[in-house]
């Protein structure tokens, strides 16, 4: 595992728990910011607009799929250019911001979406969790994770 994967991952752990027992209270304006973040995500995601995304994700950005697949920025975004990911429509419901620290940030939602991935259609429910730093001014995906809630898809 490369250091930056153990970065990312020790920055969840350690995010995790200090959003469910600290409940850091995020800043309305940092919580706005964020959410229209995830929803640029998303539209860039559906449109495909590679250009778009490669801005608002961290150069050593982790991000595991539903599937359980780990990815680097670079892989997902070699996804998006070569077409592997197809997303159609990507629908973010029930999105909640908690700060981790002042430049940390985890959003977690739920999507529903209609699309492929590599061929094999992708359409259903996720919870997804998200985590942002802040970075020079503005805030950056560095880890994301994908969970199924579709009882016939992983």
């Amino acid at each position: 595992m490369k250091l930056t994967q153990l970065t990312m991952i020790a920055a969840v752990s350690v995010a995790l728990p200090l959003c469910a027992y600290a409940q850091t209270k995020v800043n309305p304006e940092t919580e706005k910011e964020l959410m229209k973040i995830e929803q640029d995500l998303s539209a860039a995601l559906t449109k495909p607009d590679a250009a778009a995304l490669e801005p608002m994700i961290a150069e050593d950005a982790y991000m595991v799929t539903p599937d359980g697949t780990a990815q680097t920025k670079a892989e997902f975004m070699a996804d998006i250019k070569t077409g592997a990911l197809e997303l159609e429509a990507n629908k973010l419901e029930d999105m909640r911001v908690n700060a981790a620290a002042a430049d940390m940030a985890v959003v977690t939602y739920r999507s529903t979406d209609k699309g492929s991935y590599k061929g094999k259609d992708i359409a259903g429910k996720y919870r997804w969790m998200d985590v942002f730093v802040k970075r020079n001014g503005r805030w950056l995906l560095i880890a994301s994770q994908g969970t199924s809630m579709n009882a016939d898809k992983p």
